[in-house]
């Protein structure tokens, strides 16, 4: 397992894969391995996301405290554009978008609370499964517009619209979620 840091404290997970004929084989997650980097998160729940179109948007996401989530994601089959934005008071890099392509099952991207977070599939039948360390709640859910004018994202679209879910569409802007962050935290 090899680790590097994306951005401040988000973390690119390489885990070890064994190839051969048949395919590959990856040990996926391993408490004991995380801990010896002093990665110490208890993970509750496993989430599974299918999309059947590239382009598909999913997010961007967040949920407010108590129900803040940290995140690890990985690529079961496709690929995605993987977007977080740290929005933790405090941070240097606060309201900055930062990116990856996640495009391989031996990667995954570790993300701390205080995140936002969302992805684009860039290729059909994407399938994406992130664990995370809280559970979800319904009232603590937020987010911010996927094509926000003040964040400009470059999603890899390619002049194609994407798909997006008409909750995200209907998520807020970026000065209303700054907002309603100052607010309700």
């Amino acid at each position: 397992m090899k680790i590097d840091e994306v951005s401040q404290d988000v973390l690119l997970i390489n885990l070890d894969v064994y190839e051969d004929s048949r395919g590959f084989f990856l040990e996926s997650y391993n408490k004991m391995s995380l801990k010896k980097h002093n990665i110490n998160i208890d993970f509750l729940q496993d989430n599974t996301s299918f999309s059947k179109n590239k382009n598909t948007i999913r997010g961007l996401h967040f949920q407010r405290e108590p129900f803040s989530q940290s995140k690890l994601i990985s690529v079961l089959k496709g690929s995605i554009f993987d977007v977080f934005i740290d929005v933790r008071p405090d941070s240097d890099n606060f309201g900055i978008y930062k990116s990856i392509i996640l495009d391989h099952p031996g990667k995954a991207l570790l993300i701390p609370k205080g995140f936002i977070h969302g992805f684009c599939t860039l290729e059909d039948n994407t399938i994406v499964n992130y664990k995370v360390d809280n559970e979800y709640n319904i009232n603590s859910e937020t987010g911010v517009i996927w094509n926000d004018c003040s964040l400009d994202i470059s999603w890899p679209l390619d002049g194609d619209l994407p798909t997006v879910s008409k909750k995200d569409e209907n998520l807020l802007s970026w000065n209303s979620f700054k907002d309603d962050l100052k607010k309700n935290g």
